[in-house]
């Protein structure tokens, strides 16, 4: 793919942009002003001044720092595309740590990109983001790809998961906190804590990241 445009008819792709690092986020904007077939409607500092703005004039792709004060990257995933369905979001980070990568993907973020990026690639990941596609680093696709070689196959045994447990996979996929996963099920927060311990056990994980990834290419959940 060439980085010159956001296809025949299709009108420029609409991008807004969440980055706490004054210089990068000036960079990212003239990156997106100044390439054909590319518009920035917004450049925000935080999560919160994103969701205040976004509304006016939804973009089509949003890259976001994951690094961020405030409202972290994450959570501002959930928080936009609960908003939003309809704009993809593209996750910014300067390492391919795998846990955040996950929490990321599994919040709503449809692709994970290393600030290290040249820019041809950031524009063409933007453009597979639009067009249904979900770019990726190398870096972090490696990342992925071994967490998927790592992960065991579950035992037969292994998969009775009860209906409160499946219950809870689904609100963390939702992006709830123990607290509010507990008021969803009317159980205390300790009682979600046992249900969590259960649900690492018996899919062999170590964080709810990893639990809510696996359940959901199990088809535990949906």
């Amino acid at each position: 793919m060439s980085g010159t445009g956001g296809g025949e008819g299709a009108g420029p792709i609409l991008v807004g942009l969440v980055e706490d690092d004054d210089p990068i986020r000036e960079g990212l904007r003239l990156l997106v002003e100044t390439s054909p077939g590319f518009s920035c409607v917004g450049a925000w500092a935080s999560v919160e001044e994103a969701l205040e703005a976004l509304p006016g004039r939804p973009p089509d792709v949003v890259l976001m720092d994951i690094q961020l004060s405030g409202v972290s990257g994450t959570e501002g995933v959930r928080l936009i595309r609960q908003r939003l369905p309809m704009v993809e979001v593209l996750m910014l980070t300067v390492s391919a740590e795998r846990e955040r990568i996950f929490e990321s993907i599994c919040a709503g973020a449809i692709g994970y990109l290393l600030k290290s990026t040249p820019p041809a690639r950031l524009l063409d990941a933007m453009r597979e983001a639009r067009e249904g596609g979900a770019p990726m680093s190398p870096e972090i696709a490696r990342k992925v790809v071994e967490l998927f070689r790592k992960t065991p196959s579950p035992r037969s045994g292994d998969l009775r998961l009860t209906s409160q447990e499946t219950k809870l996979l689904g609100l963390l996929a939702a992006g709830h906190g123990y607290q509010a996963a507990a008021n969803s099920l009317c159980v205390s927060v300790n009682t979600v804590r046992n249900y969590v311990r259960s649900v690492y056990e018996k899919l062999h994980v170590h964080s709810s990241s990893e639990a809510v990834s696996k359940a959901l290419r199990l088809g535990l959940i949906s």
